[in-house]
Parts: structure tokens; sequence; C-alpha cells
């Protein structure tokens, strides 16, 4: 088969790792790509969003599966175009995309289909937002309806932050037409989680558990980003959970928009947060997250290729998906300054030293080529994924390959992971008292 991918991120550098190890891939090329994605694949020079051009060379050279990686392609309808002229795309139709698209159709779409969620309230004007915050107080969350690049939440810990946050989005208009309209929902406590789930329309059937790291600093303090890090699996979500996730929010998603007229193809990422009631639906999203997409396609034992195939061809129901037993983890290197201003530009090195330890893959995102140097691109530069028999040897093996890299403009987080590993201590400290009480007795 031939393939393009749609992307130029962490996630569609996974992708394209993945995908090339099929031996049914003839030719992989990746519209934009970049730095990583040309070691295995041929990088065409296409813009994400380029609608017109992305279906102008899927025909002439033949393509046999577009997959979508980013939000934006999807929400602007090239799965619908390639489509209609009989080539197969592994993400949402324009319609369907909405989930993600519009956070006000996604929380009426909830609403209307009994599917847990935080309460909510929509604005267009920012006076009227602020009278809701005066009467409500705070911690409250507040996030533009339209789509910001991951960036678009905001937790407000008290009313002060909850008005600026409102001058921000709708005032300054930071994000553009995306906070017109925004959203303020109720703050949830728990432990948050990443779902993923395959859907070819009809079928819907669970990824590994995965969960991410937002915060751009440790000890998950500072502005959200688009994401620092991740592993997989997440203890958080085991076999009991998914099983009641599926049943309270992916099955009936699925159905509802089916119902609709809408059926969802792709992957339908479900951001999740674990509550004392049980699992309520923070977000939708209609394509892998990044960086989680690295951290599955690193455990990811089964085709890729045949995967994201079903998905659009509606066979879903007739491939097993498996998965390595080792743990994953990533860790997001981006430029000082993000999720800020930012210089590019910058020069990296010793990537391939990086890359020689055990069980480790670099994935880039912003990135690019300057003859033999690979440069600065973007805010999230590198995620440095590990394989290990535990979140913990996961962790260690990705630091050690970060610690390789020559770039002193770049910054990580250093605790990715430590929920996962804090548990893995905790169950060592059972196991181990219950072997004492057991030679006592």
């Amino acid at each position: 088969m031939n393939i393009l991918v749609v992307g130029s991120g962490g996630r569609e550098h996974a992708l394209c790792w993945a995908i090339t190890r099929s031996p049914r891939c003839a030719k992989l090329y990746c519209a934009p790509g970049n730095a990583g994605i040309a070691d295995v694949g041929e990088c065409v020079d296409i813009a994400a969003d380029d609608i017109d051009a992305l279906v102008s060379f899927a025909r002439s050279h033949k393509i046999d599966l577009v997959v979508i990686g980013p939000e934006d392609p999807l929400v602007l309808g090239l799965a619908d175009r390639l489509e209609a002229l009989g080539i197969a795309a592994f993400g949402p139709s324009a319609a369907a995309a909405r989930l993600e698209g519009s956070k006000a159709f996604m929380k009426d779409f909830l609403s209307k289909y009994e599917i847990p969620t935080a309460r909510y309230d929509r604005f267009d004007e920012p006076d009227e937002a602020k009278e809701y915050i005066m009467r409500h107080g705070a911690p409250i969350v507040i996030k533009t309806d339209g789509l910001a690049a991951g960036k678009g939440v905001i937790l407000c810990h008290n009313v002060n932050e909850a008005y600026a946050a409102i001058d921000h989005m709708m005032t300054e208009r930071v994000f553009g037409a995306a906070g017109d309209t925004v959203l303020i929902e109720e703050f949830l406590e728990g432990e948050e989680a990443s779902f993923f789930a395959l859907v070819d329309g009809v079928h819907a059937v669970p990824l590994a558990s995965a969960q991410d790291h937002k915060a751009a600093f440790d000890g998950d303090t500072g502005p959200n980003t688009g994401g620092m890090g991740a592993y997989s699996p997440a203890p958080v979500v085991d076999a009991a959970m998914q099983q009641r996730i599926m049943d309270t929010i992916i099955t009936p998603a699925v159905q509802g928009m089916a119902k609709e007229g809408h059926p969802f193809k792709g992957v339908l990422f479900a951001g999740i947060m674990i509550t004392e009631d049980g699992p309520k639906l923070l977000e939708f999203n209609v394509r892998f997250g990044d960086p989680e997409c690295q951290v599955l396609m690193a455990r990811l034992h089964s085709d890729a290729l045949d995967m994201l195939e079903a998905c659009a061809k509606g066979t879903l129901d007739k491939v097993l998906l498996r998965w390595r037993e080792e743990s994953a983890l990533v860790v997001v290197m981006a430029t000082k300054g993000y999720p800020g201003r930012y210089e590019k530009g910058g020069e990296i090195k010793d990537l391939k030293a990086a890359a020689h330890h055990p069980g480790v893959v670099v994935f880039h995102a912003g990135t690019k080529l300057d003859g033999d140097r690979v440069l600065v691109n973007g805010g999230r530069v590198l995620g440095v994924t590990a394989l290990g028999k535990t979140v913990k040897e996961a962790q260690v093996r990705a630091y050690e390959a970060v610690d390789s890299i020559d770039w002193p403009e770049g910054f990580c987080r250093r605790d990715i992971g430590w929920r996962a590993i804090a548990r893995e201590a905790n169950v060592r400290k059972t196991k181990s008292a219950a072997k004492t009480t057991v030679k006592q007795s």
C-alpha cells in the first residue's frame, strides 16, 4: 500500500514509525513531516491544512490510505474530500469531528446521550461570563469553544484568575475566533487519564491505557501545554475501569453519533477524570493524543497499518490488537519559553547517541533539516521514548537518553510518570509485607 500521513508532530512521527514496520507498507509519504520522519518516509512540502493540495497529491500518487494526524484538517473536511474520491481515510468526517472542533457541540451531545461530564454553561459575552463567575465562585474551568492547539483550557483557582481568563480569551482574543464563545465548567476532582478507542462507525475497540502530564513544570505546576510527557499503561485504568469507560462513555458516544447521521471513524480520544462517582468525560478529541501516541505505538505489537485501515474500511471487528508487556514512557523536550514565546533555529546535537540507549526511540516534533543539521522548528521539539519492564525502568532509560542530547536551549520535566512509579513502589511494599507475614506465620 501507498500511505500518506498528514501532520508534522511527534504523533505523526510515531505513526509513520509504526506504519513502516508493516510488511504491507510499500511507500510512505508525510505532509509536511519533520527531520525525524525524513528517516522513515518521504516528506512532502504541503501544509496539513492545505486540503486541496493534499487531495491532489493523494490522487496523483495513487495513495491507498491517508492517515490524518492533527485535528485541523479533520475539522476542515479532509476525510470527506478523500472518501468522495474513493480514497480511504483514517479520521472522522467534518460533522463527526465537531466532537473536538466545538466544545459547545460536544457538551450538548453529552447531555443528550447522558454521558457523564462536568456541569457547564456557555457564554458569548464577557460580562455575562463574569457575572456567572461571581455567582458560582472558584475553582472552575474555562474553555474556548473552538480549537486552540491544546491551550484553550484554563483552570482557575480563584475568581480573579477566572476574570483574567475571560479577558484573555474573549477581550484580548489571544486564541482568535476560538474564544468568541467560552464554556465555564465545574471543577472535577480526581485523577486524569487518557482513554483511546478505535472506531469504524459501528464497532469500538479500546487501546492500551495511557496518562499524560499537561503542566509545563515538575510537580504538575505551571501553565498547561500540549503535553510534556506520558506513559502506558496507566495503573488508574484497570480492566474494570476500562469496561466502565466503554459502557458509560465510548459506546454511547459511538451509538449517538450514528443516530445523529454522522458515524464516527478513526480514533476517539477521551480525556477522563476518575472521580469518586466514577469516570467523567472532560473532553473528546478526534485524533491520537500527542504525546500519548508515542507510548502507544511503542507498545503496539500488532500491525499498525492493519489497525488503521480497518477503521477506515469498517472491518475493525476482524482485527485483534496485541500489546507488548513492557511499559513505555515519553519525555517531551521543549524549547525554553514554551508554551509562551520561544526562539526557533537552534541546533540539536547527539540525537544518534540518545537513540542508541536500550529500548529508546527519539520521536521528532518541532524539527527541520538544514543539510545534516537538525534545527528547532517549534515549541515541543522531541519525544524521547523508552520501554522498560516497569514504568520506573522506562523512566530511567528515557532520562539517560535525554541527558545524552546536546541542546542548551531545551528543557523538560524531570518527573514524568511519578504517579505510576509511586503506585509501583506501593505494590512492591505490599507484596514484601505479605511475604514477611507468611514467613512469620
